[in-house]
């Protein structure tokens, strides 16, 4: 079936990533990270990408991209600019390192505004929307025992701290099983709620 999705006219399916991402100093710093964790550890999957923080993952169809990112613009002009802490580091037993976010709530208080956008997000019940409740920036992923044992003695006593100036989001996209992901679009964050409620009447 997903086959057949793919190849109609109108019914192709995306793999797309909503996300915060840090500004340009942040990000090298992010990337120095990782690169210095590759060097040492060796991870079977090295994060190539640019760092962001997910706020959700979904596959539908690329017909409704017009609509998602309508809604997801009248959602953003609704969210008032937020400051994200970054301090230390933390882990998901036992395959992946991350950058731990301090200040998860207004990240969480974000994802749950964008859950009212997820019929968008879903083409079918084999693709339900990934919302992330628990924000992250990932180090490293997909680890073996010895590579996420040695590497979480060492960052789990590893000083870090950033902050981001959370004013947009970034919608990223790639046909489904392809990559890399490329920009859609940002929604800047404008605090304008009025203007939001209006716009939930057309979707």
């Amino acid at each position: 079936m997903e086959k057949f999705h793919s190849t109609m006219p109108g019914y192709r399916l995306n793999d797309y990533l909503l996300v915060i991402a840090p500004n340009e100093d942040l990000r090298k710093r992010i990337i120095g990270i990782r690169k210095e964790f590759n060097d040492k550890f060796h991870p079977g999957m090295p994060l190539n990408g640019k760092p962001h923080m997910a706020l959700v993952h979904f596959v539908t169809y690329a017909m409704l991209e017009e609509k998602i990112v309508n809604r997801f613009h009248h959602i953003a002009m609704g969210m008032t600019p937020f400051k994200i802490e970054l301090k230390g580091f933390a882990s998901f037993p036992s395959h992946t390192i991350y950058i731990n976010v301090a200040t998860k709530t207004p990240v969480q208080n974000l994802v749950k505004e964008l859950k009212t956008a997820q019929k968008l997000m879903k083409a079918d019940p084999d693709h339900e929307p990934h919302f992330i409740s628990e924000p992250f920036i990932p180090v490293a992923r997909k680890l073996l025992p010895w590579q996420y044992e040695k590497g979480w003695l060492e960052y789990s006593n590893t000083h870090f701290s950033a902050k981001i100036i959370a004013d947009g989001m970034l919608l990223l996209k790639r046909p489904l099983g392809d990559k890399p992901y490329q920009i859609v679009q940002r929604f800047d964050f404008m605090n304008m709620p009025v203007i939001t409620k209006q716009g939930e009447l057309f979707f």
